[in-house]
Parts: structure tokens; sequence; C-alpha cells
């Protein structure tokens, strides 16, 4: 096998040269394409996740469509929840409802551990689906969310803005708060490691709320824990660790591991890169917002992202955080075929 042979978004993840900026966006398969949005008339968002036929067919939507380099698997983050003991609810309009939410230590610790090929089968099946129709043109993404965030939906019952009750719990009962910290860490390496037996060659750990720690409270409360998931992730495959407002805690997240360190846009990317040193590589960092705007001020965004990356190994282009609704799918083809042709004029 030639370095050629080798898809260029792996190559990325390992600061290897490529010929072009290697892109993929964050929800890349749903909400803003219309057969998605059809399909979810249909079913309801659980039963696309859970129903393997679906999540193949909804994370294969993107592919020929967009021209990214990689694919991720159809899922959400709160999954692995479930079988630990955990009812779940997504409610039209409100996002996640947790209807059992633990916040005593008897409840933490009646959390159930998972074996994640037996408790989400669907998921791995989901995944052999997608790997047999890409045949190794493209690589597939798997994911989890972080303990911090997994923490902070079961904790809060669901999305929030202040965080009050997870930061309670954090501060008031630290040792209850690590216990949780440690059911959810076990079952995120569960669940990883299982996706990367079924196909996935590249995992990314999503933790979408660290950003609203401080830099100590990051350090005491969550680094330990993922450096954990990255330290005994089964295979050597590249791990990709994303945070949204995380501009506070780069050098921290880097600490906790990941080959690749996912950035928003609310930090430039060559200060990010400078802070997290270049022995990773770095993923980001568009505003989704901006998608929203003219076919030349898209090219102008992606021009200004590429120019700070420098042309430097290790870049992968993507969002700040998910395609919104609302984005025309034109102009997300617009995005990358920018990436793609000014990344080969560096």
């Amino acid at each position: 096998m030639t370095v050629k042979d080798i898809p260029i978004f792996l190559r990325a993840c390992k600061r290897e040269p490529t010929e072009y900026t290697p892109v993929w966006l964050m929800r890349q398969a749903g909400r803003f394409l219309a057969e998605y949005r059809s399909l979810r008339r249909q079913y309801p968002f659980l039963i696309l996740c859970k129903t393997p036929e679906l999540a193949t067919k909804v994370t294969l939507l993107p592919i020929e469509r967009l021209g990214v380099d990689a694919a991720i698997i159809f899922a959400d983050i709160l999954l692995p929840l479930e079988p630990m003991g955990i009812s779940l609810e997504f409610t039209k309009g409100e996002g996640p409802v947790i209807h059992n939410p633990p916040r005593s230590r008897a409840e933490v610790e009646r959390l159930r551990g998972i074996e994640a090929e037996e408790d989400l089968p669907f998921v791995m099946e989901a995944i052999k689906a997608v790997c047999r129709e890409l045949k190794g043109r493209i690589p597939l993404i798997g994911f989890s969310g972080a303990p911090f965030t997994l923490a902070s939906y079961l904790i809060e019952g669901g999305g929030t803005k202040d965080f009050v009750r997870t930061k309670s719990l954090m501060l008031q009962d630290p040792s209850c708060w690590h216990i949780l910290m440690e059911k959810l860490s076990a079952a995120v390496i569960s669940y990883l490691n299982a996706q990367v037996r079924a196909g996935a060659v590249v995992v990314q750990l999503f933790d979408s709320w660290a950003g609203i720690l401080s830099p100590r409270d990051y350090e005491e409360f969550v680094l330990p824990h993922s450096r954990r998931i990255f330290h005994e992730l089964s295979s050597k495959v590249p791990a990709i660790h994303f945070a949204t407002g995380a501009a506070g805690i780069l050098e921290q997240m880097k600490t906790a591991g990941g080959d690749v360190i996912g950035i928003d846009w609310r930090i430039d990317l060559d200060a990010a890169w400078r802070r997290l040193g270049y022995d990773v590589g770095i993923q980001g960092n568009l505003d989704p917002a901006a998608l929203l705007g003219p076919p030349e001020r898209i090219e102008s965004r992606v021009a200004e992202i590429l120019h700070r990356a420098e042309g430097r190994p290790g870049h992968i282009f993507n969002l700040g955080h998910g395609v919104l609704p609302q984005t025309p799918e034109e102009n997300v083809i617009t995005m990358v075929e920018a990436v793609h042709r000014l990344s080969k004029d560096k």
C-alpha cells in the first residue's frame, strides 16, 4: 500500500502531509438535508438511531452529495445511558429528556455497567453495514459523549444553560461525582472499543459542555476520567477530542488526550494551535452560522482559516459545532469545494 492509498483524512489525523485539507462536518448526516427531514417525519429520532438500516441510510446520505472526506456514524451521544438504567426520551422542540436523573449517591451507585456489543448492538450493526457500503473509500468515524457532558445531561435531566445541579454535585459531594464519572468512563470505553471492533477507524470524544468549567475544575473533576478513556482505547486508532467554548482549557484538553483537538470559532485557529503545540493535529473551526451567508463570504471565511493553518500537516477542516438545521445544502457544498480547491494551492 502506498501513502496515497491511505485515505487523506487518516493521514491528516496522523499529521502526515496531504495533497489538500480534508473536511467533514459535525451533524453532516442530518437536520439540513431534505431526505433526513423526510425520514424524521416518518420515524421518531430514537427509532432512526436504533434501526440499523435507517441509521446506515442517514450516515451515507451526505457522502456523495457533499464530497466530504469522512463519514460519521448516525447515533446520539446519550445512547449508552439507557442500558445503564436511564429512561430517555427525545421530545419535539425540547430535545432529550431524562425521566430518572440520578442526583444522590444511592441513585448514582445503582447505575449499571454496560457491555456495548450486547447493550447497543444496533450501533455496531449500522457501523458494519456502513463499512460494507463505503468499501474503504473514506473512513468511518465512531463517537461517544465524554463523561462530563454525559454527566451534565444526566444530572440536569436534559439540556441546561446554567449547569447548577451539575456543579453543585461536583463541588458539594466530590466523591459521589467521581463515582459517577468512573461509571460513565467505563461505559464510554466499552462503547468506543466496540465501535472500533465493528469497523470505525477513527473515534471522536464529544465533550460538548466542558467549556463551562474553569481550568482548575476541569483538572480536578474531568481530566483524569477523559485521560483514562484515551489511555484505554484498545486499538490505536486516531482519536479526536472536541469541546465547545473551550478556549480556556485547551492545554488541559491536550493533557487529557487525543491525536487531534477540535476547537470552535471562539478562538483563532493559529492561536489555538500555538497554545496546543504542533505535536497534535487540530480540527475546525468555521462558525456554523457562516454557512448562512452568501457564497463569496463563505469562501472568504474558508480562506482565512486555511491561511491560519499555514498548510501545516494535521489540520482537519470542520465547523466549530454542528451544521445548523436551516443551512442551505448548496452552501455546505460551496464550503467543501472551497476547502479542497483553496488548500490545493497552498
